[in-house]
């Protein structure tokens, strides 16, 4: 076909096939009936229909002038990867009942091929906005291994001319945007493509070429879906587009498509590129080529689009795409050309070209007197100052340059002055310049020959293999070619006595680097914006943060069971209020975190706590003001007669002295809990603890002293229904009954929250507790998760059901993340311990912890949280249930005020747990900036309990971003 030949084929609308059509050559040419649907094609018809016995294939129909040839290399190059061990499946061509594979038939005039494959089954990618990494790298290794078995594929019909062939992208883009009537719109689009074009010209000739499909894209990919949700690539369908191609080209192809699912990032497609380089690698011209190709690709794809829709304007796929095609040019022109092959370049395990040799830029700078800044995550510059500040960089560097003279910012240092506190994604903090304050007409040299440019305010050094941008307060040179020592500005007073610059270099004479960029794209702007160390003489480099092999390190030697979330956790140095910050100055909103009740970061808190450490720190035993005065105000928390406090180091601490006091009290040993319970670590508190998310073993291993009785969940518990409540009350009674004069007590949580802050059955502990009394046993409220504010709507748990317990323990948020924690309960109770000997707790009332305890309650008090938990809490809760009316997945939201559970199930009548899916869901959660963890024992709800200072604002934020997740995938 000639070159015109392919464009005029590329105007053609489809054949004009009826699903009546389809029906009649299904029977009457291949001799299959069944249930027919239309699939979408730009310029084909294709059908699917499935037999009564549940077989389904696919009817393809295109134009006779389309080429026998081309449609027998389609079949043959399925044939070929099917007989490879190991490649991707594709579909099986069939016969017709006369034993052909392609079949030449006239439809009401027009000559059409026709052709019967097997249906491939799975998901297509492109019904899922959002690809996880792991997607896409399994995307790019899928192509590599599509590639690999078309290697020695050879066919006359793979030698033709095709719109889509990228070696032709130049002038089938700018045929098709012939006729576009916007004059801007085609400039849009033409002048990208100009570019791409000028970039990969002198690549072309060393590009391999053989037999590619050309179109490996979300569309043409079909998945298997996991039990999490996600995808996993399997199977190539749609090889219309197979021909003899740059090999890069075949990977350029499926990149393209992956903008789209990319959230507006281009670095979003690395790991593809990565996956397809390991298993095939390409050479570095490919490499090279690689981005101009994206964005050749991209440009076609809308060309031909507003081609087609203007000569097929009924063409429901082709209308359909166009905007997430429009999105994929977008993308792919929304940063640099050089910075992503730099990426690219870089993600391939290429190493960067050496940096030219060059003089001084300031040849009077001592480095042994510039004194740099730390702007970092562990700076402890921010003890004192806020880092959100507006102008904090400016101010701190000025006052390291009054001490010295000379101050200076880090290179490549990720600045927590620059995150943000609610965000999606990571915000722009790696430095790629530095700040400098000098004295007062400082001398700049050029440190190469060059010529000076002026911009905006400053100037542009540009020389052979560098570019020096130098921008502030300064007097400069005139524009024009210098010398190597030539002078080229010199500081002058900002204000202050000093004179303050910006200053960074560039490999890329006409990119100017800009002055902070994201994390994830730092390694490629390193490569183009290199250190301003080279030019000034003195280390200005901020350290990595060093958490690579952290994590290894960690699990050397912290004990393995003390596990960590995430498989990949950030490395969090800070926090603030409801936020906590990684080294990377990223900030993610923390709802999970119930230890830190008042926020991270309390300045009252930490101004406290400093101050008591400098005055005195010791344990309990001694007399002093803190002890007494903690323990008055936890007694006057609680119901009256509850008047006496035992402090503690933690909440599991807590539950075994209270399981001892039980002990003490009544003489006896048998406790009632509830099954999928957790009360803490020691022997006592596991003992009682039945959750086997927490330990696998629980059901089986508990000392005959604990008597678990079924967990009164209302929602998918043992019994539902309007007398569910009635039920298990019933069965807990029975078993209080059963146990009689042997009984020492019953613990529960007042609120279940271990399985998601689920409310017990009203008159449920009432009930209990009047019979566990009437046996002579001692009743324990564990409020170490739920109590102490948190509910919002009381201060205990207990409230809720309207009792008053034998004991109350305590932990958790009481000490803000410091190891503390009570028990509340009666003298009598206490005493009784007393004559099995004394109790001590090291830490538990030392003055450092009571005040510590005290500030906690001063600041909930002062600052309104119970309030905010309540306010909030209702808030957050109607919005999240709100999202069960859009996503069957959300099946009920338990709790109040700042513990809450959102329960997911795959079935809202069977109630099956979404253990995979809240797993995954919680990973999404934590790339779009907020961490969340799962909590029962099917792991599927997910555990919400803030700080309880949480913001509306942040409140907002989490659900759209749950929202955002269920919507788009995980």
């Amino acid at each position: 076909m000639t070159e015109q030949g392919f464009l005029d084929q590329a105007e053609r609308a489809r054949p004009a096939v009826t699903m009546e059509d389809a029906a009649v050559i299904l029977d009457g040419v291949f001799g299959v009936r069944g249930r027919i649907v239309e699939l979408g094609s730009q310029q084909d018809r294709n059908f699917r229909v499935e037999t009564e016995d549940g077989r389904r294939f696919v009817l393809k129909v295109c134009h006779a002038d389309y080429g026998f040839q081309a449609l027998d290399a389609q079949n043959a190059a399925m044939r070929h990867i099917g007989a490879r061990s190991g490649a991707p499946a594709v579909p099986t061509p069939l016969l017709s009942v006369d034993g052909r594979d392609i079949v030449e038939l006239d439809i009401r005039g027009e000559l059409c091929l026709l052709r019967l494959l097997t249906y491939l089954d799975g998901e297509p990618l492109t019904r899922r906005m959002h690809l996880g990494e792991e997607t896409i790298a399994a995307l790019g290794a899928l192509a590599a291994e599509l590639s690999l078995a078309l290697a020695d594929f050879t066919h006359p019909g793979l030698d033709r001319a095709l719109q889509w062939d990228l070696r032709r992208a130049g002038p089938v883009a700018l045929h098709l945007l012939s006729s576009l009537p916007d004059p801007q719109r085609k400039r849009r689009l033409a002048d990208p493509l100009v570019a791409a074009m000028r970039r990969l010209q002198p690549l072309s000739a060393a590009l391999r070429v053989q037999a590619v499909h050309h179109d490996v894209t979300d569309d043409n990919v079909v998945a298997r879906r996991e039990k999490s949700g996600r995808l996993v690539p399997e199977g190539v369908i749609d090889f219309g587009d197979i021909l003899n191609g740059w090999l890069v080209a075949d990977l350029a192809v499926t990149c393209a498509a992956l903008l789209h699912h990319a959230d507006g990032d281009p670095f979003a497609i690395l790991p593809a590129i990565a996956a397809y380089h390991a298993r095939l690698p390409l050479t570095v011209e490919e490499l090279k080529a690689l981005w101009p190709l994206i964005v050749a690709r991209a440009t076609v794809l809308v060309a031909s689009s507003e081609r087609q829709l203007a000569v097929d304007p009924d063409n429901d796929y082709v209308a359909g795409n166009i905007d997430h095609e429009r999105l994929i040019f977008d993308v792919a022109n929304s940063v640099p050309m050089a910075l992503m092959e730099a990426a690219i370049l870089q993600v391939a395990g290429v190493a960067a070209a050496p940096l030219p040799s060059v003089a001084s830029l300031i040849p009077s700078l001592d480095p042994a007197a510039v004194q740099t800044i730390d702007l970092s995550t562990t700076s402890t510059a921010f003890e004192a100052a806020d880092f959100l500040a507006p102008r904090i960089e400016e101010e701190l560097l000025d006052a390291a340059a009054r001490r010295t003279g000379h101050a200076a910012t880090r290179y490549g240092e990720y600045r927590l002055t620059r995150t943000a506190p609610i965000l999606p994604h990571a915000p722009e903090t790696f430095a790629l310049h530095i700040m400098l304050s000098l004295p007062v007409d400082t001398l700049f040299v050029a440190p190469f020959d060059g010529t000076i440019a002026f911009r905006d305010d400053g100037i542009v050094l540009t020389g052979p293999d560098l570019a020096l941008h130098l921008s502030g307060r300064m007097r400069t040179a005139a524009e024009g070619p210098v010398t190597a020592g030539s002078a080229i500005a010199a500081t002058e007073d900002d204000g202050g006595g000093q004179g303050m610059v910006r200053l960074a270099l560039s490999r890329e004479a006409d990119l100017v680097p800009p002055l902070l960029t994201r994390p994830s794209r730092a390694a490629a702007w390193k490569r183009i914006a290199p250190s301003p160390a080279l030019v000034l003489g003195f280390d200005c480099d901020a350290p990595a943060p060093g958490n690579e092999n952290l994590l290894e390190r960690r699990q050397r030697h912290f004990a393995r069971p003390q596990k960590n979330y995430y498989r990949k956790p950030p490395q969090i140095e800070r926090g603030l209020r409801e936020h906590m910050f990684d080294v990377e100055g990223r900030s993610f909103l923390d709802m999970v975190n119930n230890v830190t009740t008042i926020g991270h970061g309390h300045p009252r808190l930490a101004a406290a706590v400093g101050r008591q450490w400098s005055m005195l720190n010791t344990n309990s035993r001694f007399h002093y003001a803190a002890v007494a005065e903690f323990s008055e105000r936890l007694a006057g928390l609680a119901p009256e007669g509850l008047d006496t406090v035992f402090l503690v180091n933690s909440g599991s601490e807590a539950v075994d002295l209270a399981v001892r006091l039980a002990w003490a009290a009544s003489g006896r040993r048998n406790i009632v809990s509830l099954l999928e319970a957790y009360h803490g670590w020691t022997v006592a508190s596991d003992a009682v603890s039945t959750s086997i998310a927490d330990n696998p073993q629980a059901l089986t291993t508990r000392p005959d002293w604990v008597h678990p009785v079924t967990s009164p969940n209302l929602y998918r518990g043992k019994y539902r229904g309007a007398d569910a409540g009635r039920r298990y009350t019933e069965d807990a009674l029975a078993k209080i009954e059963e146990l009689g004069d042997r009984l020492a007590g019953f613990i529960c949580e007042p609120v279940y929250g271990n399985a998601g802050g689920i409310s017990l059955p009203e008159g449920y502990l009432p009930a209990i507790y009047e019979a566990v009394r009437s046996k002579g046993g001692v009743c324990i409220a564990d409020e170490v998760q739920v109590g102490y504010g948190r509910l919002g709507h009381s201060f205990w748990g207990f409230e809720q059901q309207g009792v008053v317990p034998d004991i109350i323990t305590v932990a958790k948020g009481m000490g803000n993340g410091h190891p503390l924690g009570a028990v509340i309960t009666s003298r009598k109770i206490a005493d009784a311990l007393e004559r099995e000997g004394y109790f001590f707790s090291s830490s538990g009332g030392s003055p450092v912890s009571a005040v510590i305890g005290m500030t906690v309650l001063d600041v909930l008090r002062d600052e309104r949280l119970v309030e905010n938990a309540r306010e909030v809490g209702d808030y957050l809760k109607a919005r999240l249930e709100a999202l069960g009316q859009r996503f069957p997945l959300v099946g009920t939201v338990h709790g109040m005020g700042l513990y809450l559970g959102l329960e997911f199930v795959r079935d809202r009548e069977t109630l099956e747990p979404a253990t995979e899916e809240t797993a995954a869901i919680c990973d999404r959660l934590l790339d779009l900036g907020v961490i969340m963890q799962p909590t029962g024992d099917h792991l599927n709800v997910l555990k919400i309990k803030p700080p309880l200072c949480l913001a509306k604002e942040s409140a907002d934020f989490f659900v759209d971003m749950l929202e955002r997740v269920l919507a788009e995938g995980w």
